[in-house]
């Protein structure tokens, strides 16, 4: 169970390190065709490579980003569980048309992981990114995803 919780480990490393996040840092890291569901956070990434990708976006705009603690980390069979705190202020790029403020959030997360064959190839999150947008001083109506089905038809 080990490896896969040092697998998983350095996924989440790379994934939340400023500057170093992007598909092609992880991609050693997941199996083909593997999956990322986070609908209600992340709605058009689907797999863990776009994930880091998108991340690393969003880490250049909160640039210090990073993980404050694993709150929980085991492993059981194929599986992987966690659950994180986190942390960054908005210092680098502007958010839309909202300049860097400097204002600092703190939230947490659940991750579960499915390895196989040493490689990633599932993740599902669980965030509510609202309270992360509400530290930061960031529009609540970008964490709404109620109506971005029906938009998108």
């Amino acid at each position: 169970m080990q490896p896969n919780i040092d697998l998983v480990r350095e996924y989440m490393e790379i994934s939340y390190a400023p500057g170093r996040a992007s598909a092609q840092a992880v991609s050693h890291l997941c199996a083909p065709n593997n999956r990322f569901i986070a609908p209600t956070t992340f709605p058009g990434i689907h797999t863990l490579e776009a994930y880091a990708e998108d991340h690393g976006r969003l880490m250049e705009q909160v640039n210090d980003l990073h993980i404050v603690s694993f709150d929980v980390l085991f492993a059981d069979a194929d599986r992987v569980c966690l659950r994180y705190t986190a942390e960054g202020a908005h210092r680098g790029k502007p958010h839309g048309d909202i300049q860097p403020t400097g204002r600092t959030a703190r939230w947490s997360a659940a991750a579960l992981f499915q390895v196989r064959d040493g490689k990633l190839v599932e993740f599902i999150k669980e965030w509510n990114k609202l309270s992360m947008w509400e530290q930061l001083g960031w529009p609540a109506e970008e964490c709404l995803t109620a109506g971005e089905s029906a938009a998108a038809s």
